[in-house]
């Protein structure tokens, strides 16, 4: 992927853990992503990395849940992001719940966590089947990646026929949660010693670097993902007012690095998707 091609940016704009304690304005409800999703396509993302919430504001994985949320943005944006929904066990659910839910979904786009879904031989296999059966049907897969450890764990299940053998798309997560969240923009040389050329890879991080991290990732050819699940602060410290702040600091590193972000349509051509967006499950 050449430094100077579009770059797909991806806002995460909840995550697990957050909540409004953390920010008044992080979206948990439907209408609230729906705004969210609204104010963040306007400001330049073309995917949006979707969790969803119980009422008391822990983190759920529901089919039904996910498929009310992913109504909501419809209708508010219609099919121009990529919603990406997530498999994160947030300390909550095992690798076969994990599974289940994205299965019944069938969602268009997901991320999976290789160390979460593929930590022993058993549930290696069982969700590289999952993989298998989500490409079938024509879902986007992004992989979490961790460390460089994970990234070599990764290409070793592929190589062995584990998960599909196709390119893969990959998230290089740049840090840690700590009091602060610390990202670490050093480890990404790392990655790239172990990355397959074939794929395709973007990056996230923690705290105030997170748009001097996504401008690394711009020039060595990556793609990026910002948001409230990882970021609730400006370059210079200050606590950001929306998520689609977050995205607006993100384009203006992408473009100085002379690279323009993909329209939504252009996403989903990156991602292998429809042009039109399709219902998420049965």
């Amino acid at each position: 992927m050449s430094r100077y091609s579009p770059c797909l940016l991806t806002v995460a704009p909840n995550g697990a853990r957050r909540t409004y304690q953390d920010h008044p304005s992080i979206p948990l409800t439907p209408e609230e992503m729906a705004r969210d999703a609204r104010e963040c396509l306007s400001a330049g993302a073309a995917m949006l990395h979707l969790h969803v919430r119980e009422p008391d504001g822990r983190h759920l994985l529901d089919a039904a849940v996910y498929r009310e949320a992913i109504c909501a943005i419809r209708e508010a944006v219609g099919n121009e992001l990529v919603l990406q929904v997530t498999s994160e066990a947030g300390g909550r659910y095992e690798p076969e719940k994990q599974r289940q839910v994205i299965a019944t979904l069938k969602p268009e786009a997901v991320s999976l966590a290789v160390r979460e879904l593929f930590n022993d031989e058993k549930e290696a296999w069982a969700s590289g089947e999952l993989c298998h059966d989500l490409t079938a049907v024509g879902s986007a897969i992004q992989y979490i990646v961790y460390s460089p450890e994970d990234l070599q764990s990764f290409n070793a299940l592929r190589q062995r026929g584990v998960i599909p053998s196709d390119p893969a798309f990959l998230l290089f997560v740049l840090g840690r949660y700590e009091t602060p969240p610390v990202a670490d923009p050093e480890r990404l040389p790392g990655f790239l010693e172990v990355l397959d050329k074939r794929d395709r890879w973007a990056v996230c991080a923690f705290g105030p670097t997170e748009a001097e991290c996504m401008a690394l990732a711009a020039r060595h050819g990556g793609h990026a993902r910002v948001g409230f699940e990882n970021n609730l602060w400006r370059p210079d410290g200050e606590r950001v007012a929306c998520n689609a702040e977050l995205v607006r600091y993100a384009r203006e590193r992408i473009e100085a690095e002379n690279r323009r972000l993909m329209s939504p349509a252009e996403g989903r051509a990156f991602l292998g998707l429809p042009v039109t967006a399709r219902e998420e499950g049965p």
